[in-house]
């Protein structure tokens, strides 16, 4: 779709990979405090660090730092051939931002990003409407999210620079899919996109053009992922293609969650970040619930984050450098205006995980989770909707003598109560691993978790705590039965086989 200077292309690729240019590589070279502060971007201690004139220095100058460098490298005529750079007075000056992308199992390099330049802030400039970004900390949270498991044919919807697709292709993670098809409604990121693909030596991916699904309709995938226009902005004033549809509200995140299950093949997946309202009389949960019942799908909603209206205001103004322009505050109030109309009281950011079983009733969960979890979630995604669909099962079930339950590995245990009593006041069940959560137990499901281990029915464990903590049997089996269920959908308990 897009043809590409690739003898250029290859020429520089090896350059980077001589540096080496890599994510871990300048992360070494900048150290905690320049890096923590080009974070923060501030760029002085960065180009402190980088003063010594080696390869690698010299394409964090170039590339990350967008600062000219001097023009006496043989590199700079495939740069320039390839349009990642130009000359200028006996400089080389950076046209697009190229950055090194980290594999998501933190061992490993998966390619180069190409976006545009980035804009600072106090520089006087905004993006334009239809500016590429780059890297950033809503693309990785996506793909560490993205599930482990094989894929045949996979989407990435709105995918920007392309990084999403990288990550898919990474081996290091997942088996390569079969095929990767690549959509944008922004046609320069779909040219930027394929640019990363061939500087990053991902052959085979399928470009097209267009809003939402209309690309795609009539095609199944096995994988959707998207990282989509999710911001909510007034109605009026500039937008930002990679970051505003246009839609009202949080209704295009709606219509994607909705719409997306014609795309899914069978058992097929769909990843994407999202925000959504929280309207003043109404639960989130139940809107952003009633979004993912229409899907069809089973569903893993979770909310990271919420903003009040005016943290969020301030968070994408300071994102498109309108803070200290003249238009700031008419803005900044514009947004405020907007929200109030519509009685918002915050904005939810978090993850949707839908998964089309074909159920006639889909299981769901929607929460919220604002502590540190394992990463990557795509490690243990699965896993968490098989927990759901096996906690129904073993709740609906006549009996549960004959379900067999394993404690999920990592549970541990903790008693708390004064120092020396006999018995504790307190036992929990505590995650040390995956999504970390934390339960208070009673002694019977405390006992089963010391003994469950894959091997043995219930029915015969429970009456054996029934008889250690003298307890009658059918009390112990009816708690048992009760408790279970929310158990098993946390992630204490694994269902090795149902009664």
């Amino acid at each position: 779709m897009f043809d590409q200077p690739t003898a250029s292309l290859n020429r520089v690729r090896a350059a980077f990979d001589r540096a080496p240019y890599t994510v871990a590589a300048v992360r070494e070279l900048l150290g905690p405090v320049a890096g923590g502060a080009l974070a923060r971007d501030e760029i002085v201690p960065a180009l402190r660090a980088t003063a010594g004139g080696s390869p690698l220095e010299t394409l964090v100058r170039l590339f990350w730092l967008q600062v000219p460098v001097p023009d006496r490298s043989p590199l700079a005529d495939d740069l320039v051939a390839a349009g990642l750079a130009e000359r200028s007075g006996g400089e080389v000056r950076a046209l697009l931002r190229v950055e090194p992308v980290e594999s998501v199992s933190g061992h490993g390099h998966v390619g180069y990003a190409v976006s545009d330049l980035k804009v600072r802030p106090g520089g006087g400039a905004t993006p334009k409407p239809d500016h590429v970004v780059g890297t950033g900390g809503a693309s990785a949270g996506l793909a560490r999210l993205i599930t482990d498991r094989a894929v045949g044919d996979a989407l990435d919807l709105g995918t920007g620079c392309g990084v999403q697709a990288l990550h898919l292709a990474d081996a290091a993670v997942r088996p390569a899919p079969r095929a990767i098809t690549a959509t944008d409604v922004n046609p320069r990121a779909l040219r930027l996109a394929a640019l990363s693909f061939a500087l990053s030596g991902l052959d085979g991916v399928e470009l097209l053009h267009g809003p939402l699904l209309e690309p795609v309709r009539g095609r199944r995938f096995d994988l959707v992922v998207s990282n989509p226009p999710f911001v909510i902005a007034p109605d009026a004033g500039p937008r930002f293609t990679y970051r505003e549809s246009g839609l009202p509200g949080d209704e295009f995140c709606r219509r994607l969650v909705t719409e997306v299950p014609g795309v899914l093949a069978e058992d097929g997946r769909c990843q994407l970040l999202a925000n959504w309202l929280h309207i003043e009389g109404t639960p989130w949960e139940e809107r952003v619930g009633a979004w993912v019942e229409a899907s069809g799908c089973d569903a893993w909603v979770v909310q990271r984050d919420v903003q009040d209206p005016a943290e969020y205001a301030e968070l994408w103004l300071r994102d498109s450098c309108e803070v200290g322009t003249p238009e700031y505050t008419a803005r900044y109030d514009a947004w405020l205006d907007h929200f109030e109309r519509r009685r918002v009281t915050g904005v939810g950011f978090g993850w949707i995980t839908l998964r089309n079983a074909g159920r006639d009733r889909p299981v769901v969960r929607v929460e919220e989770l604002r502590h540190a979890v394992q990463e990557p979630v795509g490690g243990y995604v699965d896993g968490i909707l098989d927990g759901l669909a096996a906690a129904r099962e073993f709740s609906t079930a006549c009996g549960h003598d004959g379900a067999v339950l394993r404690t999920a590995l990592g549970v541990v245990q903790e008693q708390i109560g004064p120092p020396g009593a006999e018995d504790p006041e307190r036992i929990v069940l505590r995650q040390t691993g995956r999504l970390r959560r934390a339960a208070g137990v009673g002694t019977v499901e405390a006992g089963l978790a010391g003994v469950c281990d894959g091997t043995l029915p219930l029915g015969p464990l429970l009456d054996a705590i029934a008889q250690l903590t003298d307890q009658d049997a059918a009390r112990v089996r009816a708690h048992a039965a009760a408790v279970l269920p929310e158990l098993i959908a946390d992630g204490f308990f694994e269902v090795v086989s149902p009664a």
